[in-house]
C-alpha cells in the first residue's frame, strides 16, 4: 500500500481515521518509520482529522506543581521521584489560597484548563481536602475547568473530587506494559489504568497519555496509542522525554524532531475525535519544529512544567497566531456553568 502514490496513501489513514476504523499495527508501523520527506504529507493528513474535529483552534492548559518532590514512587524519568539525584525544590501541598492564586494565573495566560499536579503514589487526606477546598472556590469564582493530577485513587476519592467539581483527572499510562518494569517498580501498568477507569466511574473526564523516548519500540508506540483509544482518554497528553540529570534516564537520547512529528500525527490518527496535547519536553525535542506539531495536535501546556521550564507564555500565545489558528477560550462562566 505504502510502496508509491504516498500523499494519497496517507489521506486514506485520515479517512480511515474520519470512519472510525482504527489504523492496523502495519499501517501505523508505515507512519512512524516514513522517510522524513514524508512528514509534511503526513501532517497534511493528521491535520485533515484534527480540523474536523477541532477546527483550528488550540486549547491551552497551565500547571501548577502543588507538591514538589518527596515521592516515593522510583519512576526513573522523574526528578521528584526517591531515585533522582536532581536538585529540585521540595515542598509540601500548597496551601488552598496558592492554589486559587494560580488559578488566576492561568487566565491571565489564556488557558481554558487549571491542572493542579501533585507528587506521591496518591493523596492523603489532608492533601485531598486542601485541593477539593480550593476547587471549590475556584468552581464558585472562576471560569477554568480544573484537572487534577495526584497519583492513584480510590474509588471513594474519586467520587470526593468529583462531588466538589473536579472536571478531569489526568494518569498517565506513560509507557506500553511490556516497558513498565523497565521504568518504575513501584506500582504497575494495571494500577494505572484501574485509577483511570475509577474516574470514569465518577463522571470526571479521563486524561491519560504517554512519555516517548523511555526504550519503547516502534510497536510499543503503536500499542500505547490503541491502549489509549481503548481506554477512551479524552484527553491525550504526549510527552517527550527531557532527560533530567539526577535521574536514572539522563543520559537518554532526546526525540528527533522529525519522530517526534510523526508520533503526534499517529496519535491523532489512532485517537482522531480526542484533545491531542503536545506536552513536556516539546521544546527540546521539537526545537524550531513545535509550531508543526499543532498541525496534529489541538492542545499544549502554557508556561513551566514540574520541575522543568516551557516556552515563554508570550511566544506560545505569538505562535498560535503566526500560524493562523485561535486560542480556545473555556465557556465556562464563573460558578462552573
Amino acid at each position: 500500500m505504502f510502496a508509491k502514490t504516498r500523499d494519497r496513501d496517507w489521506q486514506l489513514l485520515a479517512q480511515k481515521a474520519l470512519t472510525g476504523e482504527c489504523l492496523t499495527m502495519d499501517e501505523s508501523l508505515a507512519v512512524l518509520e516514513a522517510e522524513d520527506d514524508e512528514v509534511l504529507a503526513i501532517l497534511q493528513a493528521a491535520f485533515a482529522v484534527r480540523k474536523h474535529f477541532y477546527g483550528k483552534k488550540v486549547k491551552l492548559n497551565m500547571i501548577i506543581n502543588a507538591k514538589s518532590g518527596l515521592c516515593p514512587e522510583d519512576c526513573g524519568y522523574c526528578s521528584q521521584s526517591i531515585r533522582s539525584q536532581a536538585p529540585i525544590e521540595k515542598y509540601k501541598m500548597l496551601d488552598k489560597d496558592t492554589l486559587i492564586a494560580g488559578a488566576r494565573e492561568a487566565l491571565n495566560r489564556k488557558a481554558g484548563t487549571y491542572c493542579i499536579v501533585a507528587a506521591g503514589r496518591g493523596p492523603t487526606e489532608r492533601e485531598l481536602e486542601q485541593v477539593i477546598l480550593a476547587v471549590q472556590e475556584i468552581r464558585a469564582t472562576l471560569p477554568l475547568k480544573i484537572c487534577a493530577c495526584l497519583g492513584i485513587l480510590r474509588g471513594d476519592q474519586a467520587k470526593r473530587l468529583a462531588d466538589a467539581g473536579v472536571h478531569r483527572y489526568n494518569h498517565n499510562l506513560n509507557t506500553s506494559s511490556a516497558n513498565y518494569a523497565a521504568i518504575t517498580s513501584t506500582h504497575t501498568y494495571d494500577q494505572r489504568v484501574e485509577t483511570v477507569q475509577k474516574v470514569k466511574q465518577q463522571g470526571i473526564s479521563p486524561c491519560s497519555g504517554v512519555i516517548i523516548g523511555m526504550g519503547e519500540t516502534h510497536e510499543e508506540i503503536v500499542e500505547m496509542a490503541v491502549a489509549l483509544r481503548e481506554l477512551d482518554a479524552d484527553s491525550i497528553p504526549v510527552n517527550f522525554l527531557n532527560p533530567i540529570p539526577g535521574t536514572p534516564l539522563e543520559n537518554a537520547e532526546h526525540t528527533q524532531p522529525m519522530k517526534a512529528l510523526k508520533v503526534l500525527a499517529l496519535f491523532r490518527f489512532i485517537c482522531p475525535s480526542k484533545e491531542i496535547r503536545v506536552a513536556g519536553g516539546r521544546e527540546v525535542n521539537l526545537q524550531s519544529l513545535q509550531p508543526l506539531s499543532l498541525y496534529a495536535a489541538n492542545s499544549l501546556f502554557v508556561g513551566d512544567y514540574l520541575t522543568t521550564q516551557g516556552q515563554a507564555i508570550a511566544a506560545d500565545h505569538q505562535m498560535i497566531e503566526d500560524l493562523g489558528f485561535e486560542i480556545e477560550r473555556c465557556a465556562l462562566k464563573k460558578g462552573g456553568e
